[in-house]
Parts: C-alpha cells; sequence; structure tokens
C-alpha cells in the first residue's frame, strides 16, 4: 500500500506538470503482479480524482469560467468510453506500437518553434473544430492505454494558441472526463482490485496538488526541456517494451 501511495505521488506530480505520468506507476504496477487490465483501471480511478483535483485548484486560482471545458470535456468523455469499450479487443503489443507512434510524433512537435505565451486576453479560449478529432482520439487512447496522453495533448493546446497554465487546466479537465468514462466501463467489467486502485488515487491526488503550486512558477523554456526529457524516456521505454 505505502509503495502504491508513493509511486502514485511521483507519476502524477511529473504527469501534471508534463503529462505521462502513466508510463511511471503503470509499469512499476506490472512489476508488482498486477494483472494488466486491472493496472489499466487503477490508473484510471487515480487520474480521474487527481485530475479533478488538480482542475478545481486551477479555476478557483485563475477565476476562470467552466463554460469553455464544456466542449472539449464532453469530446473527450466520449473517447474515453469509446476507448474503455474496445480496449480488450486490441492487443498490448499493438497498443505500445500505436503508443510509439503518437510520441514519436509529439516530441518532434516540441522541436517545431511555437509562438510566445499569449496574454490572457489574447490567447485561444477553445481549440479549431478541425482539431477535435485528434482531442476525441486522444480520450479513445486515454481509455485504452493511457500513458502519453498528458503530453500528447498538452501538445495539441500548447500548438493552438493556450498558454501553458491554461493548457494544464484543459489537460487536467479533458483527463478527468476521459478517465471517468473510461472507469465506468472497466467497473462493468470487473477489473478493479480496490487495494490497489485506493491507495494509487492517495498518492496521485497529493501529487496532482504540489505541482499545482509548483506549475505557475515555470517559465516555458523549463517546460519545453521537462516534456521533452520525458517524452524520450517514454519513447525508450516503450521501445524496451516492445522489443
Amino acid at each position: 500500500m505505502y509503495i502504491l501511495i508513493v509511486v502514485g505521488f511521483f507519476a502524477t506530480f511529473i504527469g501534471t506538470l508534463s503529462g505521462s505520468g502513466g508510463m511511471i506507476n503503470f509499469p512499476i504496477m506490472l512489476l508488482l503482479g498486477i494483472p494488466v487490465h486491472s493496472a489499466i483501471a487503477a490508473n484510471k480511478f487515480a487520474n480521474m480524482f487527481s485530475s479533478f483535483s488538480s482542475f478545481f485548484v486551477l479555476l478557483r486560482k485563475n477565476d476562470a469560467k467552466l463554460k469553455p471545458y464544456f466542449l472539449s470535456g464532453a469530446i473527450s468523455l466520449l473517447g474515453g468510453i469509446s476507448g474503455g469499450l474496445i480496449a480488450s479487443a486490441i492487443s498490448r503489443e499493438n497498443l505500445t506500437i500505436i503508443a510509439l507512434l503518437l510520441l514519436s510524433g509529439a516530441l518532434f512537435l516540441t522541436f517545431i518553434k511555437t509562438k510566445k505565451d499569449n496574454s490572457p486576453e489574447n490567447e485561444a479560449k477553445q481549440l479549431p473544430a478541425r482539431k477535435y478529432p485528434f482531442l476525441f482520439g486522444i480520450g479513445a487512447y486515454d481509455g485504452m492505454f493511457g500513458p502519453g496522453q498528458g503530453t500528447m495533448q498538452m501538445q495539441l493546446f500548447l500548438r493552438n494558441g493556450f498558454s501553458y497554465i491554461r493548457t494544464v487546466s484543459f489537460t487536467r479537465f479533458n483527463t478527468f472526463l476521459s478517465c471517468t468514462g473510461a472507469v465506468v466501463t472497466y467497473f462493468f467489467a470487473g477489473h478493479y482490485m480496490w487495494d490497489v486502485a485506493i491507495p494509487l488515487t492517495i498518492g496521485s491526488i497529493c501529487g496532482a496538488q504540489v505541482a499545482i503550486k509548483l506549475a505557475p512558477k515555470l517559465k516555458t523554456k523549463q517546460v519545453t526541456i521537462l516534456m521533452r526529457t520525458v517524452t524520450v524516456m517514454l519513447i525508450l521505454q516503450l521501445i524496451i517494451q516492445w522489443g
């Protein structure tokens, strides 16, 4: 139990700041002998609570309105449900290949020069409609497997004119809903081990809160370096697992 609390803390701390905390806690759960579907289910359960807790703090701190989040959240929810439903039809090997391709694309995007952070008055408020399929796909991937989802979603928002803090906020809210959709499907499939899911969730909530306090102090260059480092590590880990 204590191991899972510590794992949940560090995975969500990193995941909140740069995405992809699932690639930390997921392999460790497998090493602890937890069945793969139960490990994914526990990860979705922990992320559901930790992502909402961090989003709620950001929403109150920035005095923002909830309405702009509804559309992207609904798309992510549908994606999470879809991903959870088809997870059993896709082998873990194929999911690893998909993750490797998507993360490679996300890494490539970090080396493309982005615009400077926009002021709150000028930054984007919504994703362009043509980006909705990508958002749905990321949500579906989160429901199926998950690790790397946060990195890909943060890249999607950053590349479309969102500031870093607003990107974290949207990513946390969308992750909450995509995980909620997945949690429902995994629950009815009977994959939950509550002695795993609950301590992982406790650690995840604590890690998210610490990360949210640190996030406003980070500069764009620091965030870019962090995201590149995490993405490279994820790609290497996926290649090792695939091999």
